[in-house]
């Protein structure tokens, strides 16, 4: 299965032996949104939720599940990150609340998956903190924006 690091030559998953990569500075970026009606972004922004602070509780969550990463995902490496920001800023044009998150740590391991970790957490947490307002709620469109560092070096995504 030549190109994907995480099967063995006889197709079996293995967390990949990083121990000979050099350690170097890392940063990856990913977004995401959470599309939903206009008088349920309004509740958001006239704190008006039932549950309280809805971007805030977002955000904390966000940053707990970059931290969380290698528990929830099967063969990622524990990372010590170095900083974890997660942005939540609703956008009447979606309608909706857009969502990125930068990770970075210094390491023999890219943060990819973290960042995309701390835009799906901090999503859901939008989606249940107004789903008593809107079930019909769409999250959406996460992905990486861009990384830095490591062998494979840069990477931005077309249009981020």
């Amino acid at each position: 299965m030549t190109g994907l690091t995480h099967f063995d030559d006889q197709g079996r998953a293995h967390m990949v032996d990083v121990g000979a990569k050099e350690v170097t500075a890392r940063v990856a970026v990913a977004s995401g949104h959470v599309r939903m009606l206009p008088e349920t972004l309004t509740h958001v922004t006239q704190g008006t939720t039932k549950k309280g602070d809805v971007l805030g509780v977002a955000r904390l969550a966000g940053i707990m599940a970059a931290k969380r990463t290698a528990d929830l995902i099967p063969l990622c490496h524990p990372l010590p990150l170095t900083h974890v920001a997660v942005d939540l800023v609703p956008d009447p044009a979606l309608p909706g609340i857009r969502i990125t998150a930068e990770v970075r740590t210094t390491g023999k391991t890219g943060v990819e998956m973290e960042a995309l970790t701390a835009v799906s957490a901090a999503a859901l947490t939008v989606y249940d903190m107004l789903k008593a307002v809107e079930k019909s709620m769409e999250i959406g469109a996460i992905a990486v924006d861009r990384k830095e560092g490591g062998k494979s070096g840069s990477y931005r995504r077309a249009g981020a």
